[in-house]
């Protein structure tokens, strides 16, 4: 990909520091931003002098919010790619395969998918604004698999199904009680914190690390099976007409009427 239109890449001493660039949209993901990320990635994994990554949201109002429902409302998918591809699944894969540290620095929303994508990496640091929760079934939407099993590991099942059924949102005492996160901070100082930890996570054996994080991922590497039957399940649900009708009161800032699908 030639160049960065929903994402910026930069890269400070051993640092790569990705950041969602749609704040307009709350920081929504749509295929374009999926293969942009994809893309950061595996440029940060292939940098030898990367030994980490900070995973962030631009602006204060949001780290990510998931799936871009306003764009699945006006055209029924997530958009265009170059692949032809939405592989939100490939970049959760990515997030836990590539061997050096991911931090999460989450400076606002992380909802939705975008709760997803910060339980995936290493370590969390958020903002004391920092909010999380789940949206998926306010919108006829859902993940299946990562989402839901991975997360389930973090908080334990109680909790896990607490945040996928009421769709409640947390703020950072709460995530941090629950295991969610690892510190908070003023909302000034996070990205400076997510920094100094990659700083001294840098300063580490990256074999060691490489190892270290395969073998935490390998207790739960099976739930990438349920994550693609979940994908090919959330494809139907979406091109159905309950889930046009989730997309659709979400872009019309109305409740969903979800009583005929009962």
């Amino acid at each position: 990909m030639s160049e960065y239109e929903d994402i910026d890449y930069t890269v400070e001493d051993s640092t790569a520091v990705i950041t969602i660039n749609r704040p307009h949209r709350y920081n929504a993901f749509r295929g374009r931003t999926v293969e942009e990320l994809i893309a950061a990635f595996r440029r940060a994994w292939a940098d030898r002098a990367v030994r980490a990554v900070i995973l962030t949201g631009a602006g204060e109002k949001a780290f990510c919010t998931g799936g871009d429902v306003k764009q699945r409302a006006e055209t029924g998918d997530y958009g265009p790619t170059e692949s032809g591809l939405f592989e939100i699944d490939y970049l959760h894969r990515l997030i836990r395969d590539i061997p050096k540290p991911v931090i999460a620095a989450v400076n606002g929303l992380a909802i939705g998918g975008g709760h997803v994508l910060h339980v995936l990496c290493d370590v969390t640091i958020a903002a004391d604004t920092a909010r999380f929760g789940q949206a998926g079934p306010r919108v006829a939407s859902f993940d299946a698999g990562f989402g839901t099993t991975y997360l389930a590991r973090v908080v334990g099942e109680k909790r896990a199904r607490e945040i996928w059924y009421w769709c409640r949102q947390y703020d950072a005492e709460t995530a941090e009680r629950w295991g969610l996160v690892n510190k908070i901070v003023p909302q000034a100082e996070l990205l400076d914190e997510a920094k100094a930890w990659a700083r001294e996570v840098a300063e580490k054996s990256p074999t060691a690390l490489k190892f270290l994080k395969h073998s935490f991922n390998t207790d739960t590497e099976h739930q990438a099976g349920l994550a693609n039957m979940a994908s090919a399940g959330l494809e139907l649900v979406v091109a159905s007409a309950e889930g046009h009708e989730g997309a659709n009161a979400f872009a019309e800032k109305r409740s969903p009427d979800f009583s005929k699908f009962a």
